[in-house]
């Protein structure tokens, strides 16, 4: 019997009614849709609820939540979920959680508060590492420190300090980062939304914690919060994979057996909301004046109708999920504003769908909500187009029979879909992992007006809906915090200042006080020995086909995948940033064959996916060196093949570029969400703009898709009247360059038989052999500089980078270990720990490139100042065997950690243009496996190196980067 037929069928010795290691057995039943099989549990000394979803995938996992809906703004279910990893009674080390991260397998380690829940999710591939992971993760959050260690408390969630001026100011890591999440008018706006459709239930509390309530939480009510809330009788327990079930069930029977009953009371109630249709909301927010914005947002029931939730999710795609789809098209041709689009917020009780409108126009937000309604009213009544609709039901069911879920593992990503249904219903687990029923029951009406009554139900006669207006205006939140430290100093005297001062010493003495031995030796460990030898990787072939293919036969389950890479070596460098717009505009436009809107419907009908975008490949020997690529990715289900091979094709080569009406809204779209990215994700902006200091590689691609192309976009659009009219004739003219057949390469990934019928299908995919081909881009020499740039934020994303130095005789994988401790001791300790930033790092890239990071840091010049000690510290750096192997270990887990089969082909095609040798990455491994402690001490001279040529970027608010000391060489204003 295969290890995924052993799953095909429930076991017998799992029946309903058996008991296993203190938990019975309540129901057991095949999922087909996990190839693999459920069992529903209950712990019976505790009642907690527990789960096992049996299926054959070895990156197995575990989760442990919590019912944690909030009874106010104060985000102590947030600041719990960063407490409770700061040591435990078993593990009484300050940050184990890190420990963790430093030195074992994971394949995910981390912990999430929602809005109504706190999960603590882990997975590994090796069955002793997970059983560590949910050892220090039980004990977390059965026995946390947090009782016997207060000063937790203040760095997680808040306390005061004071400057040689006497003037006070909040920190702390929950503080700051809800000050950064908080910057995002996206996030005020949904939190807005939920308080105006929740008034009287937890889902109207911001669950993350708002800054302005932060300060008002006392200890006392957080232990409260703990102690209510984090009971087995509480809690819900997921086991994911190829596992023993005995075995795991007795580990964690144990440790739920010496938990601590605190006795303290019940937890807050998860309560419906009825119905409410409040006045339309304006909130003000310290924010850019393009960032204004509209939400409307209709409740359409709850949680336990999974199919109305799946079909919402399809209508407003139908609806809004393009700028073609009837909806947003007729939002976009009223002015209103540069964007709009719909949203699912799911995985509450009570899921809403959302409208939303940016980047205002004048009038906009009375004219909104009227247009939105009588649209829906009217798409109910004349019918809503059928190819729409059977459209997104495609891409709907394209994406659920995929299990695509980013960078989660499959485990950690079904852990949480489970508890879209399980929290609100203990007998329904399964709701949100199964969908075959509810497809083939929307399937079915797509032949009546199932969707036209939901629209009209959801939207035209709705009992249940808000209305909030984002409104940009000058300080807000900052000024306030301001003025309330202002007049709480007016009451302290001189005592009260130095009693701060002394609770601030205190803190940063414990944050400062080695972990001792005997606490070190309490935490599991990994030796290398542990580290099994890495499943062996298909290597990719090149195949003879009508133009330059490689080959990944790979399993993909029925799915092919394709990725076309153009080079753009023949180009000049003034034309990167009009590829930026190509890519922008493909896809949306309409070609000889189809209008922009049938395009949509087709392609979303028989793909799953069609993506234009760029990159640049750099070589480790040489920092000049950059090919810049224009790369077009589709997949489709095997039986759609040829759809794969023909529409991407008649995309590049007859879109048609002189609808310039169309041309600008997505345009402008993107550069709003080049906006919101830089606010939200200021740390990757900031260090791709840094690698542009010193790699060519780096100046192409910010040309392309990063900062570079982000003011050129904005300079276009305001002067669109003057230059938009060049624009059909030169994107022609340019796509035609691009798209040669001497210039690209095709990269398959699916079964030998789907690639025979993809070049069958395609040919030379509609490719001429192209002009000159000669390679002439020639990319400006990069050079460092300090710059600035001002985002709307509270917080501040602070990058320093540095080029190759001649010192550095490190390997990649010598590298990669000093990184894992770089990152996960010094940088944290001192950048997070002290510093209070939510996040931090250190990266150095196979091109010698060195960069530290911050992500939603209140610092700047002190975060500096730190990183200066990174090379003092790594150069006296005194860890143990026992810790070296750690890094070791972990390192290594992570070079081997699984991936899909589309990711494991792009990674291999990536290193291919890059001029990676075969057997790179084995190489690497090695040398990560070779690590010593004087190795990692010899890097310190690289970081030291003065003669290396270095640049600070830092992404930030005006108030910050203008108090910083820092000579910055330029300060631009990004978001206006």
């Amino acid at each position: 019997m295969t290890q995924q037929n052993r799953f095909a069928q429930t076991d017998p010795a799992l029946a309903a009614g058996t008991r296993h290691a203190g938990f019975t057995v309540t129901r057991a039943e095949v999922v087909p849709e996990l190839s693999g099989c459920a069992y529903l549990m209950r712990h019976d000394a505790t009642g907690a609820r527990a789960l096992w979803l049996a299926c054959a995938d070895t990156n197995r996992s575990f989760a442990i939540s919590f019912r944690t809906p909030p009874a106010d703004d104060t985000g102590v279910f947030h600041i719990l979920e960063h407490s409770v990893l700061c040591g435990s009674d078993a593990y009484p080390v300050k940050e184990p959680f890190v420990n963790l991260l430093k030195t074992s397998m994971q394949t995910f380690l981390n912990a999430m508060t929602f809005p109504d829940k706190t999960m603590y999710p882990v997975a590994s591939t090796n069955v002793a590492d997970l059983e560590n992971l949910m050892g220090v993760y039980l004990d977390a959050v059965l026995h946390p420190a947090i009782y016997a260690r207060p000063r937790i408390f203040e760095q997680e969630g808040w306390h005061l300090e004071v400057d040689d001026d006497g003037a006070l100011s909040y920190n702390g890591v929950v503080f700051n980062e809800m000050k950064g999440a908080l910057s995002d008018p996206e996030d005020v706006l949904y939190q807005e939304l939920s308080r105006a459709l929740f008034p009287d239930t937890a889902y109207g509390h911001e669950s993350g914690g708002n800054p302005r309530a932060i300060p008002t939480l006392t200890y006392e009510a957080f232990l409260d919060a703990h102690a209510r809330h984090y009971a087995l009788s509480n809690s819900y327990t997921v086991l994911y994979g190829d596992l023993d079930i005995d075995r795991e069930l007795a580990f964690v029977d144990e440790r739920f057996r010496a938990a601590t009953d605190r006795g303290a009371g019940a937890p807050n109630p998860l309560l419906l909301q009825a119905p409410v249709r409040p006045a339309r909301r304006v909130v003000t927010m310290a924010t850019a004046p393009s960032n204004s914005t509209i939400g409307l947002s209709y409740v359409l029931g709850t949680a336990g109708d999974r199919t109305r939730v799946l079909a919402v999710d399809v209508l407003l795609d139908a609806l809004c999920g393009s700028n073609e789809a009837p909806l947003k098209r007729r939002v976009l041709d009223a002015g209103l504003a540069d964007d709009f689009s719909a949203m699912l917020a799911d995985g509450v009780a009570q899921p809403q769908a959302m409208f939303v409108l940016r980047g205002l126009a004048e009038g906009a937000g009375e004219r909104f909500r009227e247009l939105v309604e009588d649209t829906c009213a009217e798409l109910a009544e004349s019918g809503i187009p059928r190819d729409k609709l059977e459209a997104s039901l495609a891409q709907a069911e394209f994406n659920l029979r995929e299990g695509d879920f980013g960078g989660y593992p499959d485990g950690v990503a079904l852990s949480i879909a489970a508890m879209s249904s399980w929290l609100y219903d203990d007998d329904r687990p399964l709701d949100y992992l199964r969908y075959e029923d509810a497809l083939t029951e929307l399937k079915a009406g797509l032949e009546g007006d199932y969707f036209e009554r939901l629209l009209r139900e959801l939207v035209c006669e709705s009992e249940h809906c808000a209305e909030v207006e984002i409104v940009p205006v000058e300080g807000g939140d900052a000024a306030e915090e301001g003025a309330e430290l202002s007049r709480l100093r007016a009451t302290m005297g001189e005592k009260d200042l130095e009693a701060v001062r002394a609770e601030v010493a205190a803190l940063r003495a414990e944050q400062e006080a080695p972990d001792a031995p005997e606490a070190l030796a309490t935490l599991p460990r990994l030796s290398v020995a542990d580290v099994e030898p890495p499943a062996p990787e298909a290597a990719p072939e090149d195949v003879e086909a009508p133009l330059p293919c490689i080959a990944h036969e790979l399993d993909t389950h029925g799915i092919a995948y394709v990725y076309h890479y153009f080079d753009l070596r023949g180009l000049d460098f003034s034309d990167l940033p009009w590829v930026g717009v190509l890519t922008d505009l493909l896809g949306k436009l309409d070609t000889e064959r189809h209008s922009a809107s049938d395009l949509d419907t087709v392609v979303e009908a028989s793909l799953g996916g069609l993506d234009f975008f760029t990159e640049t490949y750099s070589r480790d020997d040489d920092p000049t060196y950059a090919a810049p690529a224009l790369v077009v990715g589709a997949s489709s289900l095997s039986e759609k093949v040829g759809a794969l091979a023909e529409l991407p094709s008649e995309v590049w080569g007859t879109t048609r570029f002189d609808d310039l009406g169309r041309v600008r809204d997505i345009l402008a779209q993107r550069r709003l969400a080049l906006e919101q990215y830089f606010v939200s994700s200021g740390h990757t902006a900031a260090a791709a703009r840094a690698n542009a200091y010193f790699s060519s590689a780096a100046v192409a691609s910010s040309a392309m898709a990063g900062l570079e192309y982000y003011l050129f976009l904005r300079d276009l659009l305001d002067s669109w009247e003057r230059r938009s009219a060049d624009l059909p004739a030169r994107l022609s003219e340019l796509a035609a360059r691009v798209f040669v057949a001497d210039g690209v390469t095709v990269s398959f990934t699916g079964s030998a038989d789907d690639r025979a019928r993809f070049w069958e299908a395609g040919g030379t995919l509609g490719l001429g052999a192209g002009g000159d081909a000669a390679r002439r881009l020639a990319v400006p020499s990069p050079a460092p500089r300090n710059e600035a740039f001002l985002i709307p934020s509270d917080v501040s994303y602070v990058v320093r980078g540095s080029g190759r130095s001649a010192l550095d005789r490190g390997t990649i994988g010598c590298w990669q270990v000093a990184t894992r401790a770089l990152s996960y001791d010094y940088l944290w300790n001192e950048v997070r720990v002290k510093g209070g930033a939510y996040g931090c790092g250190f990266r150095r890239t196979s091109e010698g490139l060195r960069a530290f990071w911050s992500f939603r840091d209140p610092n700047i010049d002190a975060t500096l100042e730190r990183y200066d000690g990174a090379a003092g510290w790594l150069a006296s750096w005194d860890g143990t065997g026992e810790e070296l192997e750690g890094y070791v270990v972990a390192t290594v887990a992570s070079h081997d950690a699984p991936v899909k089969p589309r990711q494991l082909a792009r990674r291999q095609d990536v290193a291919r243009f890059g001029g990676k040798r075969p057997g790179w990455r084995d190489a690497v491994r090695a040398e990560e496996l070779a690590v010593t402690a004087d190795d990692l001490r010899a890097l310190a001279a690289t970081l030291a190196d003065e003669s290396a040529p270095t640049g600070i970027c830092v992404f930030g608010g005006r108030e910050a980067v203008e108090a910083s000391g820092v000579p910055f060489d330029a300060v631009t204003e990004l978001v206006r």
